[in-house]
């Protein structure tokens, strides 16, 4: 006797019609979320790194799933009339920018297309999204260099990891960083090699440096390193020290940040200043903020002043209302949105993030700005028991999303409007469908190209609540 499901009729899977191995030849038509290039055999999608939209190229497969799978190109037959010849030496091998083989007005039309068709499916958008806000000059634009540290063969390597690994492509110079972040990292590796400091192993847990970070202030050209290490532990610290205060030009500090937990996460909670200021002064049109190792600040500072005009637009302030800034970090929106309300609040869960943004409001007199430390979906609540009302909420969560639950108590303030401000079309997508729902479609959506030459692009969508028929 049969066994099974007598009333079910279970369909066989489809078998992928490639293999692992096997050579193909693709047009490519489109990129994925992650930067890659799209192509089809069969009907069946498959991946390709370093391919353009446009390009006819000969691929060999390496991987197979169920849904899809990913080829390496072997040959271009036919380039993409969009190709160009990219600027970095380490292309392809470096995991950072992956885009720098298309024309950049290609990169942004691309990524409008991208937030357009990610909103269309995940949120069932049919909005319009207006072209992306691009750079006029798409180059030395990152002001933080984050780099992981490694050792191969008694050398310390530093750079960025390849793609999809841990392995450390050792990189002497970055098109997307500003130069004296690259001089400060090119400096601290030649002094952890001639001191001897170890390169902490992931394997073995064994050793000491796991990352080196550079920021950089564009008003002054200041840099704070930040070395990043197992343990408290630094052999022959003062040695470092003296070395890096010669050999980096407006070094404004040094700092150990110690993170003893293995996994992905970069930064530790604790930290001790070896030399100087634990921070560098960023300007930001006309206010300033002080920006430490473990600040969040948007790592392109002439995309992010665009981004906060356009914030401070939308928002549509007259000097009546109260805003709250929901994910405030050190403040930065906060503080460009004080000037045109009567109130706003920021909330943030990390208080160091909050110490720095009523440093940051001190440091521009402004008086009117007020945070707290919280979840936000437990802090909401709360302001509006005490009697305090939002025209204005802002949106600023990390890449995963905002919570749920925060997406109710958002919608229960009953806000004006809402701006939302995501550097994840998927994420965006979710929420805006949860919004909808609750009364709050999306009218406006803006995209903001902060990462050039990386797949990566934030958006600003404007929300504004529907007024129920008496």
């Amino acid at each position: 006797m049969q066994r099974g499901c007598p009333q079910v009729q279970c369909k066989e899977k489809k078998k992928p019609p490639l293999a692992r191995g096997e050579r193909v030849t693709l047009e490519i038509d489109g990129l994925n979320h992650a930067g890659e290039g799209v192509g089809h055999a069969d009907g069946f999608t498959v991946f390709v790194p370093g391919a353009a939209p446009g390009d006819l190229v000969t691929a060999e497969v390496i991987s197979v799933k169920p849904e899809y799978a990913r080829a390496v190109p072997l040959n271009i037959e036919r380039p993409s009339p969009q190709r160009v010849e990219p600027c970095c030496s380490y292309f392809g091998r470096c995991g950072g920018c992956r885009l720098q083989h298309i024309d950049y007005a290609e990169q942004l039309r691309l990524k409008r297309k991208i937030v357009a068709e990610t909103l269309r499916r995940i949120g069932g958008l049919e909005i319009e999204v207006v072209p992306v806000l691009g750079m006029s000059e798409p180059w030395r634009y990152r002001n933080k260099y984050q780099a992981p540290v490694s050792a191969e063969n008694g050398q310390v390597k530093i750079g960025l990891y390849e793609p999809r690994s841990h392995r450390v492509v050792e990189l002497t110079q970055c098109a997307i960083q500003h130069p004296a972040g690259c001089r400060a990292i090119n400096a601290a590796r030649q002094a952890l090699q001639e001191l001897r400091i170890p390169a902490y192993d992931e394997q073995s847990r064994r050793g000491v440096v796991r990352h080196i970070i550079a920021r950089t202030s564009f008003a002054s050209g200041e840099v704070l390193l930040a070395l990043v290490t197992y343990g408290w532990e630094l052999p022959r610290a003062a040695q470092l020290v003296e070395l890096l205060r010669r050999r980096v030009e407006k070094l404004a500090g040094i700092v150990q940040n110690i993170n003893p937990h293995p996994g992905n996460v970069i930064l530790g909670q604790e930290e001790l200043t070896l030399w100087g200021r634990p921070y560098v002064v960023e300007k930001l049109g006309e206010l300033s903020f002080r920006v430490s190792a473990r600040s969040f600040f948007q790592v392109n500072p002439v995309q992010a002043q665009a981004l906060y005009g356009l914030v401070r637009r939308l928002a549509g302030l007259t000097g009546r209302e109260t805003v709250f800034d929901l994910y405030c970090g050190i403040g930065t929106i906060a503080l460009h949105l004080a000037g045109g309300a009567a109130q706003v609040i920021g909330v943030e869960s990390v208080s160091a993030a909050v110490e720095d943004a009523r440093t940051n409001a001190a440091l521009n007199g402004i008086d009117n700005a007020v945070f707290l430390v919280g979840r936000a979906e437990e802090e909401v609540p709360k302001l509006l028991h005490s009697g305090r009302r939002a025209g204005v909420v802002v949106l600023n969560p990390p890449r995963k999303g905002c919570a749920p639950e925060l997406l109710d108590v958002v919608a229960w303030a009953a806000p004006e409007r809402i701006i939302y401000i995501s550097c994840n079309p998927a994420t965006l997508g979710r929420d805006l469908k949860i919004l909808a729902a609750a009364g709050y479609p999306a009218r406006e959506v803006y995209p903001v190209d902060m990462f050039p030459h990386t797949s990566h692009v934030e958006c600003v969508v404007l929300m504004s609540k529907i007024e129920k028929q008496a």
